[in-house]
């Protein structure tokens, strides 16, 4: 079992230590975890994502930004295939990582959300203890023994800045847990099977200030071993934390960069607007 950066684990304190839709944002020679090629989507006949071509970089935080209905949390979704259960759906285009194709019909969906993991919005504990949420998904992966299985838990929950917390309460149901406490109890969970990538949709935006400053702290640490994808609402907090932006609109991708070339000299006019506030 490898566990990574297992001697490298941080306090909270410690963690802080005109561009046209159909191009590729990131250069050949750029590491890319995740390669989108001439992506549509459609959900009954209504065309959702539209020719979408971006690498999202290796190892960095990309941040999606855009108005509400652009289609950001669509593309989040597709990147580990948990729209597929959608009526109506019919995708064409290539999601590649790793050079393979995640959207082929014989892709083994098990095993790939075991490496692309999901924070979601509002967090969502499983009706169970503390200790059970975080070994959840290794034991459906065949981690059976209760040794290896308390160092799991323990590393995960450290990493995630909760262990402190919880280590004398880890047989409570994790339902006890103030909403702050669950959406890093779910970080730990989607840590604990080692994904190579870490999605979040909107994972602080039901959170109060100090626990979204808690998670946007344990990202920017967790960058050092995962390609993390966030979908933000919120430009403060994707200005304090991005490496690197992708801005959609109506559908399409209008531009995409580095994140300081996007926030100080975007390429578009609509990106312009939209960072200005002029909509939202």
């Amino acid at each position: 079992m490898k566990i990574p950066f297992l001697d490298k684990l941080f306090t909270t304190s410690e963690l802080l230590s005109n561009a046209t839709p159909d191009r590729k944002f990131v250069s050949d020679n750029d590491s890319s975890e995740i390669s989108v090629e001439n992506l549509n989507l459609y959900i009954k006949g209504n065309h959702i994502l539209k020719n979408l071509n971006v690498q999202i970089p290796d190892k960095k935080i990309t941040c999606i930004i855009g108005p509400s209905g652009c289609g950001k949390s669509t593309l989040l979704k597709t990147f580990n295939r948990l729209i597929d259960s959608v009526e109506g759906l019919n995708v064409d285009g290539k999601i590649m990582l790793h050079g393979k194709n995640i959207l082929s019909e014989n892709e083994d969906l098990t095993h790939h959300r075991r490496k692309v993991g999901l924070v979601s919005q509002r967090p969502c504990p499983l009706p169970m203890s503390i200790y059970d949420n975080v070994a959840y998904g290794c034991r459906i992966h065949g981690i059976k023994n209760r040794k290896n299985l308390d160092k799991i838990v323990e590393h995960y929950l450290k990493a995630a800045g909760l262990w402190e917390e919880v280590k004398d309460r880890l047989n409570t149901p994790a339902v006890r847990l103030s909403i702050g406490q669950q959406q890093r109890l779910c970080l730990a969970r989607s840590l604990a099977v080692e994904p190579q990538i870490i999605l979040a949709d909107e994972a602080t935006s039901a959170l109060d200030p100090i626990s979204s400053k808690t998670i946007e702290e344990l990202f920017v640490n967790l960058k050092r071993d995962y390609s993390i994808v966030m979908v933000t609402h919120t430009l403060r907090q994707a200005r304090r934390i991005a490496d690197y932006v992708v801005f959609m609109y109506l559908g399409e991708i209008v531009e995409a960069g580095e994140a300081s070339q996007v926030f100080e000299n975007p390429q578009n006019e609509l990106t312009k607007k939209y960072l200005e506030g002029a909509f939202s």
